[in-house]
């Protein structure tokens, strides 16, 4: 039931009823309501939750026409009457509390709440230790009466936003279409998570028999002895087809390279046989960062064997969630393998390939058993015979590499 049903009826009826009359009322809505329904009235009148229990435990007897002794009485407490609120006897309690629960007490040397959760049960301990008596009920309906609740992290912040973030956007997009009515190949390219291979717990659920769900180890510690498996996908853009090098090593650039050469080799240069152009888009991190030298470096090996000229786009940073890959291809592949543990590579390989959509979308994969050691490194020599063509705008972000001179 909405809050301001209840809310409304509450400011209707409430200086019309005696203290009696309002528990009565208030176990009624409770009662109605089922579930949650105490916790839900007490927080819309600020009656207690044992005060409305005692209602509810005074309703059959009423619906009996037996009303109880307590409601037989002639005598009703004067308004203002019974044990006065903590916050009136108590008149820091208030402010002591808000302390606590202030975000900026995080990050308070003097806060005695820095490393600890802040549950009902610590701060009444925090406040017992300045003085107060107080317990941890009390402290929960002293949050609701604040306007307090209980709130999850939401993930919303992308970091500092760079000035030229809408320009980069635009500047991919005008890229992407020049590319493609010249028929020339754009895709977007990407490392989806790595995964762990075994008798793992996967997210999501499946349909299964009754009371037979799948069984699987109750911890998410690696096998050393089992690969990882390390995603590398390609997405064609235009034609809408994926491509998907499933490594067992490091996410390394030389492995991001080498995905896309096997993409090329065996679906990009059957399908554009004439093109002497490649338009890559990527994320500025990861294998394959704007920053790397390796990346550069294993592009141009790359670019020197077909012979095409390399354009590549980097989304600015904090935007990964606007790569096309994402939401076109490694979206599916999650949705296709929820709810089922990944006990072997060919598990992973068979789930990537049988990924379908409405609108078409079909991916190829294969496995790669390379070894891509970690902290391999690139001189200046190596990097200066890159034929590296930087952009007018945002050069960091946007070049092509040129075969050289054989």
């Amino acid at each position: 039931m909405d809050q301001s049903v209840i809310r409304s009826k509450w400011e209707a009826l409430n200086q019309m009823l005696d203290e009696r009359a309002r528990r009565i009322w208030a176990a009624t809505e409770a009662e109605a309501i089922g579930h949650s329904g105490v916790t839900l009235v007490a927080e819309v009148t600020g009656l207690s939750r044992t005060t409305i229990h005692a209602g509810i435990s005074e309703l059959p007897a009423i619906r009996r026409g037996d009303v109880p002794a307590t409601l037989k009485r002639g005598r009703l407490r004067l308004v203002g009457g019974g044990r006065k609120r903590l916050a009136i006897n108590d008149p820091t309690l208030l402010a002591d509390l808000e302390f606590l629960v202030d975000p900026a007490t995080k990050g308070d040397p003097m806060s005695p709440l820095r490393w600890t959760s802040k549950s009902t049960t610590h701060l009444a301990n925090a406040l017992r230790q300045r003085g107060h008596k107080i317990s941890a009920r009390t402290v929960a309906a002293m949050l609701i009466a604040q306007g307090y609740s209980l709130q999850a992290n939401r993930k919303s912040k992308e970091g500092e936003i760079h000035p030229d973030r809408d320009k980069q956007f635009a500047y991919i997009n005008d890229q992407a279409k020049e590319f493609q009515r010249n028929g020339q190949p754009v895709i977007s390219v990407d490392t989806k998570k790595k995964e762990l291979i075994g008798e793992y717990k996967n997210g999501g659920q499946e349909w299964q028999p009754k009371g037979n769900p799948e069984h699987v180890s109750d911890h998410d510690f690696p096998d050393p002895a089992v690969s990882k498996a390390v995603p590398y996908g390609i997405y064609d853009v235009g034609a809408n087809l994926g491509w998907v090098s499933v490594g067992t090593d490091h996410d390394t650039p030389e492995f991001a390279v080498q995905s896309i050469r096997t993409w090329w080799e065996q679906m990009g240069r059957p399908m554009y046989p004439k093109a002497t152009r490649l338009l890559v888009t990527a994320d500025c991190g990861g294998s394959n960062s704007y920053r790397s030298r390796a990346w550069k470096f294993h592009l141009q090996k790359l670019v020197d064997e077909t012979g095409l000229e390399i354009s590549v786009c980097h989304f600015p940073p904090g935007t990964s969630k606007w790569n096309k890959i994402e939401h076109r291809m490694f979206c599916h592949i999650t949705q296709n393998w929820r709810g089922r543990p990944l006990v072997s590579l060919e598990v992973v390989i068979n789930l990537i390939g049988a990924v379908t959509t409405r609108k078409g979308l079909k991916i190829r994969v294969t496995l790669d058993p390379g070894k891509y050691p970690l902290g391999t490194k690139v001189t200046d020599q190596e990097l200066a015979r890159v034929q590296l063509r930087t952009s007018d705008f945002q050069s960091a972000w946007n070049y092509s590499i040129i075969p050289r001179a054989k």
